[in-house]
């Protein structure tokens, strides 16, 4: 099978690419400077060109805060580059593969989101992220409309190597206690979405590593792992005075995952003791 990867210098892709390999998948990986999305004619021109029989598309604008000022330049590339992506798929009969995310969700549930949620962001990156999940309901039928959260991977920058800078360089942190989520590893995204592919059961998925924490929780067991003595503070949201609102519920529901797949999705201590082993010495 041949797949076209887009956002490929990203932390997702790095993960993604080798995975796909490994199971026999011709890759053609489209950094941003190869393939912008917002460009209907270089998306058409690009499947033209590789003719791919799926597209996973890792691209994205993720600057949660600066979004706030840059709604505009979030659109374009979670909305209306996503928009681009499924009408060249519709038009090329291709499947689509998207990344979406908890933040399409608000906080006023205390029960994990289900894919039957009706989304309801509360900024404006989630805002961005829903318009190009609207695209792909609406054109698209071959899809798998992936949410994740919390994502950590050695291809990127992440909340764990954020974390880990600032315990060694301050001594103490201060990290929020008040919001609830699942750390994902992107290895075990990119293994769970290879798999879910195999199946070829199109639709909406939460793909997350199992049995929530808060970012307090996961920033202990980081520093408790990595055998570090950091003085903690737990804050809560409104403290850090941050431009745009998180939802305190990002709590994603994995039904109906586990039944297609036959297992369950690792928790995050696990995958967080093999990321760490993993990741290069600072």
């Amino acid at each position: 099978m041949k797949a076209l990867i887009t956002g490929a210098q990203g932390m997702l892709a790095a993960d993604l690419i080798p995975c796909l390999q490994a199971r026999g998948y011709e890759i053609i990986a489209h950094s941003h400077s190869k393939l912008d999305i917002t460009d209907e004619s270089a998306v058409r021109d690009a499947i033209a060109d590789t003719n791919p029989t799926i597209i996973f598309n890792c691209a994205a604008y993720t600057k949660v805060d600066q979004a706030e000022n840059e709604q505009a330049s979030a659109e374009a590339v979670n909305g209306l580059g996503v928009k681009n992506l499924c009408l060249a798929c519709r038009d090329h009969h291709i499947s689509l593969v998207h990344f979406s995310t908890d933040y399409v969700f608000d906080s006023t549930q205390e029960t994990p989101h289900t894919i039957h949620d009706i989304p309801n962001p509360i900024n404006a990156y989630g805002h961005s992220k829903r318009l190009g999940e609207e695209y792909i309901l609406d054109i698209l039928s071959n899809f798998y409309l992936v949410r994740t959260s919390w994502l950590f991977g050695l291809g990127g920058r992440n909340f764990v190597e954020t974390i880990l800078d600032l315990g060694r360089k301050r001594g103490t942190v201060s990290v929020v206690t008040n919001e609830t989520g699942c750390p994902t590893w992107t290895k075990h995204l990119a293994q769970a979405v290879a798999e879910l592919v195999e199946q070829r059961c199109y639709g909406i998925y939460h793909v997350t590593n199992s049995e929530p924490t808060t970012w307090y929780n996961f920033a202990a067991e980081i520093f408790r792992l990595s055998s570090m003595n950091v003085a903690m503070t737990a804050i809560t949201s409104a403290d850090l005075g941050r431009p745009a609102k998180r939802p305190s519920n990002s709590i994603l529901d994995p039904h109906p995952l586990p039944q297609v797949l036959g297992r369950q999705m690792p928790s995050w201590k696990e995958a967080l003791r093999e990321y760490l082993t993993l990741r290069r010495p600072p």
